[in-house]
């Protein structure tokens, strides 16, 4: 047992009264002890349920975020990459795009790096790992020089818990037997496995957690992002109801600027797309990506084009909407996806 770390959980467990916040050194300091399991599992297990109930400060995210800088993976790109930040466990309501998001904007040539796991709770969705399995790119064998490689040759990468920060992936487990999200399911939203300044995407459910996340980022210096009250806590845009969004604003006074997009506005208000199976999604990803009739294609065009605009390769969003469906019809995209595919194996 760790003393260090009991004091610790004892300052966040004590109840609602009597509960304290951690500084941000203290939750770096608690975050690290768990991802090296100098905790016992029955620690880490109280320590995460307590600092759910009791819910992590910015400054305590901050800290969470520096262990994870000091111990997890660290690319090293030689310009500027977009992060989407997803929920690992994934979707297993409607219909994921995000992949068709991240080889649009790489083959649009701005780079592009996602990351997480296998199947986990609490949500059991179905994990971008496995939709890119589908589509032919397994990036669960790559080491992290070749993940280096894939992303300076052909701007994707994708960090994979399992092979690339196994610290973190020991402690899914605990999801789990706690039957909740843990505080990291929080903190992996906002981290970056990139070691210079890049443009942070970020999705979230409750409002609350936007507020928390630019907090959080201000106490870290990150000053390029966009936050999205996405599909399931994704950065997917929806598409049957406005899309609130948070970007970055260095002139703005509060250091960002609010957006609300309805879609009916540009052409693609309509219901969501429902996820039936991995199986019937992949069907309806490859018909996009050949360019054909799909229920899925406004829902890519849609946010493929935002992100165009949002990451500077288009002016406007029309433009981004134009050139989104451009490439998905004339088979640039799909090229694209050959090409990372050739690449890995």
């Amino acid at each position: 047992m760790s003393d260090i770390f009991r004091e610790l959980l004892k300052k966040v467990g004590s109840g609602v009264h009597t509960s304290k916040n951690l500084s941000r050194q203290e939750a770096a300091t608690a975050t690290r002890m768990m991802l090296l399991q100098e905790a016992t599992p029955a620690q880490i297990g109280a320590f995460m349920i307590a600092h759910r109930i009791k819910r992590p400060t910015s400054e305590e995210l901050a800290g969470m975020l520096d262990a994870y800088e000091e111990i997890g993976p660290k690319l090293q790109p030689t310009k500027p990459v977009t992060v989407f930040g997803n929920p690992y466990d994934g979707r297993f309501r409607t219909a994921p795009v995000t992949p068709l998001t991240a080889l649009v904007l790489a083959t649009a040539g701005m780079p592009v790096v996602m990351h997480g796991g296998d199947c986990m709770p609490t949500k059991y969705g179905v994990p971008l790992i496995e939709i890119w399995q589908g589509l032919g790119v397994d990036f669960s064998k790559l080491t992290l020089p070749q993940v280096e490689q894939l992303l300076e040759k052909t701007g994707l990468g994708f960090i994979y818990l399992p092979q690339q920060f196994p610290q973190a992936q020991e402690l899914v487990p605990y999801r789990e037997q706690i039957g909740k999200r843990p505080p990291a399911a929080t903190v992996e939203l906002i981290w970056s496995p990139c070691a210079r300044d890049n443009h942070l995407v970020a999705g979230y459910v409750h409002p609350p957690t936007e507020v928390r996340f630019r907090d959080t980022f201000k106490l870290r210096g990150v000053s390029n992002f966009t936050l999205v009250k996405g599909l399931e806590g994704s950065c997917d845009l929806p598409c049957d109801r406005t899309a609130i969004i948070a970007i970055s604003h260095p002139d703005a006074e509060d250091g960002f600027e609010r957006l609300l997009l309805h879609p009916s506005d540009y052409g693609f208000a309509r219901k969501e797309v429902p996820f039936d199976s991995t199986a019937k999604l992949l069907v309806e990803m490859q018909k996009v990506l050949k360019g054909k009739s799909s229920p899925l294609m406004p829902a890519a065009i849609w946010n493929s084009g935002f992100y165009l605009w949002r990451c500077g390769i288009c002016p406007d969003l029309p433009m981004g909407f134009a050139q989104a469906e451009t490439l998905f019809t004339n088979g640039d995209v799909a090229q694209k996806l050959e090409e990372i595919s050739q690449a890995i194996a």
